[in-house]
């Protein structure tokens, strides 16, 4: 289910500007935990998901999406035309730094639906930016695909983690939330 809500999470575009990578591989974790500011979590979380953002955004994967929306919804690509347009227009509107950041921004949305998952079957997370991303890209060999490392979540049973059940320092709704009517 936690592979789910990551296939199914959306994106701006439907695009999906994004990869990841689950691991369980004990030896692999404590390897990338020496990237993770030593974190334990990291090291000791039954899956580690690593969140990656496409750096190499392009045409084709706007034709892809193109053509899988004409499969499922069994129309002619043609009938896409508009969509391909808006699709094609924004690729071009933006350098390829501009895109990544874009799609490291989308991987927060996917964030967001698999810790919901997770919470929802009773199973702690955590998520990290306090890593090394070129350290994570270099060990998982990222770059060669197009890959960069944008956010860690470690995920399984929080165990004896004394913030487990600590009270939340959180501010007030009055501080953080404004109604317009």
């Amino acid at each position: 289910m936690l592979i789910q809500s990551l296939i199914l999470a959306p994106s701006s575009f439907g695009l999906q500007p994004w990869h990841f990578i689950v691991i369980s591989n004990p030896e692999m974790k404590q390897k990338l935990q020496t990237v993770s500011w030593n974190q334990a979590q990291v090291g000791d979380c039954s899956h580690l998901f690593v969140l990656c953002a496409k750096t190499d955004l392009n045409q084709k994967d706007a034709d892809k999406l193109i053509q899988l929306t004409a499969n499922n919804a069994g129309i002619p690509v043609e009938n896409l035309e508009q969509y391909a347009g808006m699709l094609t227009t924004f690729l071009n509107s933006k350098t390829a730094e501009e895109l990544t950041n874009w799609s490291q921004k989308q991987v927060y949305i996917a964030l967001g639906f698999l810790m919901s998952m997770a919470a929802s079957l009773g199973l702690d997370s955590c998520p990290m930016e306090g890593f090394d991303p070129p350290a994570y890209n270099e060990i998982l060999g990222l770059d060669s695909k197009g890959l960069t490392a944008t956010l860690v979540l470690p995920v399984g049973y929080h165990g004896n983690d004394k913030y487990a059940n600590a009270k939340k320092n959180r501010y007030s709704k009055e501080e953080l939330v404004s109604f317009v009517e």
